[in-house]
């Protein structure tokens, strides 16, 4: 399978292109949220380079600091890294976490709506169905570069793995769970969800809890899916992406919590005013 195209003296991989449409289509759906919610959409395209350039750069850090199995074994450490500087900043080399690029990508947009004067957690709302569409697109560049395939299998959907990209252990195996497609159906899945929260939900939510709700549902959907995956990333012989979603998915099951227990209480609260007012 191709994994890109020349054009004149430029290479151009099939996995960027496939992640530039992840994000553009991140970017139209969140235009389209920020009209629904009243912001302006704007907004969105000013902090877009600043969320594209951290989510690259916190990407390519978990990455450095998580590599998988099958580089630690090749030598391809985080030590190794560290004591090579060109390959740390290589992402053109293949290299991206999700963890990171979300996590910069958060932080970007904090500093910016904080500067700007804007609610930040309201944005974070905005953008979590577009983020969710963006990683559900994403995800098909793994199916390009033939990576992030599940343990064999045998079942109708197996997607068939060329030798030459298989893991030691597993040259003689063909056949695979296509990992990448489970995580992409559960993101749609995802975005679909908070999309009908949003919704339906609008004014019983507290600012920032289809965020939270997003990084639940994904979490819990990831957290499942690593059990399926060959190739983790092992640190201190803990699956540090598992352990991570998992941390992550349950502190924002409590923020949720708290948030909206905290918002009902304010809502009883303007109702018995607005009573006696009467």
């Amino acid at each position: 399978m191709p994994s890109g195209f020349q054009v004149g003296p430029f290479f151009i991989h099939f996995y960027g292109v496939i992640a530039m449409v992840g994000v553009l289509a991140a970017t139209w759906l969140s235009i389209r949220e920020a009209k629904r919610w009243g912001e302006d959409p704007v907004f969105i395209a000013d902090v877009l380079p600043w969320i594209v350039i951290a989510g690259v750069v916190g990407a390519r850090i978990w990455h450095v600091f998580t590599p998988p199995q099958s580089m630690v074994e090749s030598g391809i450490t985080t030590r190794y890294y560290l004591t090579h500087l060109y390959e740390a900043v290589a992402i053109w080399k293949g290299g991206l976490g999700i963890f990171g690029a979300v996590t910069g990508g958060a932080v970007a947009l904090w500093i910016y709506a904080r500067i700007k004067g804007e609610n930040a957690l309201r944005w974070f709302d905005i953008i979590a169905p577009g983020l969710a569409l963006g990683q559900a697109i994403g995800r098909w560049g793994n199916f390009i570069n033939q990576e992030v395939y599940g343990l064999p299998s045998n079942v109708p959907w197996a997607i068939f793995i060329d030798k030459a990209h298989r893991l030691t252990g597993y040259k003689d195996i063909a056949y695979y769970h296509p990992l990448f497609l489970y995580e992409s159906l559960w993101n749609l899945l995802n975005m679909t969800l908070l999309l009908w929260i949003g919704r339906k939900y609008k004014d019983k939510l507290h600012v920032g809890s289809v965020f939270l709700i997003y990084l639940i549902v994904y979490g819990v959907g990831r957290f499942g899916l690593e059990f399926l995956r060959l190739d983790i990333s092992p640190v201190e012989g803990v699956n540090a992406n598992q352990a991570f979603v998992a941390f992550v998915a349950v502190l924002a099951a409590i923020l949720l919590f708290a948030l909206q227990r905290s918002k009902s209480r304010r809502d009883k609260e303007e109702f018995r005013g607005s009573m006696l007012d009467e």
